[in-house]
């Protein structure tokens, strides 16, 4: 049996073996009282966007409002007190590419790179400009789809000025959640974070990155929750800042901490070409902008959302025996939820870790009430839906509403 040793030497690698419930157990108590910890994301990959058309390419592509990242510095910025940094920069963005009937394709986290006239100089006294640098936005998606996203891309891009490019041989994607970073609620409370790209002012490799060397990089809050931490793409061949030997653990470890949160990422956990954005709860994790306009998908979009009604929805899982008790690895992705007493389908694991998954539910079956839902085919493993605590109100209201007058 697996456990975590009281040092919080977090392993970076587990077998499903070493029963990964235990592990998130462990997990979940020692991440919220020991600090935060950092996984290096293999399953993203790293994508850059370069020339004068990358806004208005990807704002008709994204379900979100990319011109944000155009526009000049204001309420969407954070103020990061760097040497080799703006004083502000944009917040990262998270969106979602759809097929033209509306159908979830890709995930994707947009970060927009400090401009060279709001950097500093060579020497660190005022700000620096190169006029021939083109406007850049780098975006992390999944790498099991990679090839698949910069082909359809490049299908849409026609004449428009704009370079797309797969640099994940040079860039990572980092994760830093667990502790307390999801009670901070500014930069300024957790300063030695969102003030540095390497490290602040006690790191040699950003003072050289704040002359010129190097671009500098940063944590940034999740954009779709603050429960879920910081995010941030870094140069590979180094460490981030403040990730400590002793707090770096495998990314199975970020899966689990997702799973309670009620989360799915990428085209795997979020069925590509086959999930409704709106039931895997993408408004929710600020991914949908209702006032942008078109891009591909919005009719269908526009027309769920404004009808008020999702009857299904994804939702936090955990899998237990008769007497309530967690019961590990009985559960596959694709299992069929069903109400014990009538028989009836109620929803689908849609990822299974341990005894801990998501699920897409009938919201009308999903909190009868604890034993009232099984797994088909293993009617001895009860499901306990459980409502994250992020979710609006009006989510249940809505359904409650359009249940009493049906």
């Amino acid at each position: 049996m697996y456990r975590f040793k009281p040092s919080l030497q977090f392993p970076k690698s587990f077998t499903y073996s070493y029963r990964p419930s235990r592990l998130f157990s462990d997990h979940q108590t020692q991440l919220e009282n020991a600090g935060p910890m950092a996984s290096l994301l293999r399953s993203r990959s790293v994508v850059r966007f370069r020339g004068p058309d990358t806004v208005k390419f990807l704002q008709g592509l994204l379900t979100n409002d990319v011109r944000r990242f155009g526009e000049p510095i204001g309420d969407n910025t954070s103020n990061l007190p760097t040497p080799n940094l703006s004083k502000v920069s944009a917040k990262p963005m998270y969106a979602a590419m759809l097929t033209p009937q509306g159908r979830f394709l890709y995930d994707m986290f947009l970060y927009k790179t400090s401009r060279p006239d709001e950097k500093l100089d060579r020497t660190g006294s005022g700000p620096g400009s190169d006029p021939d640098e083109s406007f850049e936005l780098f975006i992390d998606v999944d790498a099991s789809v990679t090839d698949e996203l910069l082909e359809t891309f490049k299908k849409y891009r026609l004449r428009s000025k704009v370079e797309i490019e797969n640099v994940a041989e040079e860039f990572s994607c980092w994760q830093r959640y667990g502790g307390n970073l999801s009670e901070k609620s500014s930069s300024s409370e957790e300063p030695e974070a969102a003030a540095v790209g390497w490290g602040g002012d006690v790191d040699r490799s950003g003072m050289s990155a704040s002359q010129g060397n190097n671009l500098g990089w940063q944590w940034s809050k999740d954009p779709r929750l603050d429960c879920l931490g910081l995010r941030g793409i870094f140069p590979s061949d180094t460490t981030p800042p403040l990730v400590e030997a002793d707090k770096e653990t495998d990314e199975k470890n970020y899966l689990l901490w997702r799973l309670v949160k009620g989360v799915a990422e990428g085209s795997t956990e979020i069925p590509k070409g086959e999930a409704i954005p709106l039931e895997y709860n993408l408004v929710g994790l600020n991914a949908i902008s209702f006032d942008k306009g078109c891009y591909v998908g919005q009719e269908f979009i526009a027309r769920t959302h404004h009808r008020g009604v999702i009857r299904k929805r994804l939702l936090p899982l955990k899998f237990l025996d008769d007497s309530g008790k967690e019961v590990e690895q009985r559960v596959a992705p694709g299992s069929e939820v069903i109400d014990a007493a009538s028989g009836k389908k109620a929803g689908t694991v849609t990822t299974a870790l341990g005894c801990r998954g998501l699920g897409l539910l009938r919201l009308d079956e999903a909190f009868k009430g604890l034993g009232r839902l099984t797994i088909k085919g293993h009617e001895d493993v009860k499901v306990e839906a459980v409502r994250p605590k992020w979710w609006p109100s009006e989510w249940l209201q809505e359904h409650q509403e359009h249940s009493a007058v049906a």
